[in-house]
């Protein structure tokens, strides 16, 4: 069954309700929740999407995520997307939200950050590999590995974003 997503303005207001596959059909906006895991030694999560996903099976990610269901804030599906896709429960915090045009269509996309355990137990349905890499590590691996688009954007504005902040 087809998820059901909020259609938003580019204000990020709800519009109406509608299947996610028919948002991205007509290119309408939705949410979209994203969260940058890192570890207690501050490595970043990097995770391959398994061969069995409808969207972008096999490429790499930076983020861990997915669309923001009917009635839920951009922190609770990130959470919920944190325990479906890595069995684990924490508390990811948004940093920022943004209209992204990368990807399968435009969505507004939120940002959040979680320090996360180490050994934690990706769904085999949604994961194929995970790794911890350092900045610089990261920095390398998306030049050579293929990644999805949302990863790109969504790395780059973190990045930008914790630089600011410091």
């Amino acid at each position: 069954m087809d998820e059901l997503v909020e259609r938003v303005d580019g204000q990020d207001r709800v519009l109406g309700v509608v299947s996610r596959r028919q948002a991205i059909r007509e290119g309408w906006l939705h949410r979209v929740a994203v969260t940058v895991c890192r570890d207690d030694r501050g490595r970043i999560l990097v995770h391959r999407r398994s061969e069995q996903l409808s969207r972008f099976p096999g490429l790499h990610e930076v983020v861990v995520g997915g669309a923001v269901a009917v009635g839920e804030s951009y922190e609770q599906a990130a959470a919920r997307e944190l325990a479906e896709e890595l069995g684990i429960r924490v508390l990811p915090r948004l940093l920022f939200t943004f209209l992204n045009r990368s990807g399968l269509s435009p969505h507004r996309l939120g940002v959040h950050e979680a320090v996360v355990p180490d050994a934690v137990v990706p769904s085999p349905d949604e994961v194929a590999w995970h790794g911890w890499l350092t900045e610089p590590e990261l920095g390398s691996a998306l030049l050579e590995w293929r990644f999805t688009p949302n990863s790109h954007e969504a790395f780059s504005r973190y990045l930008a974003f914790r630089s600011a902040q410091s």
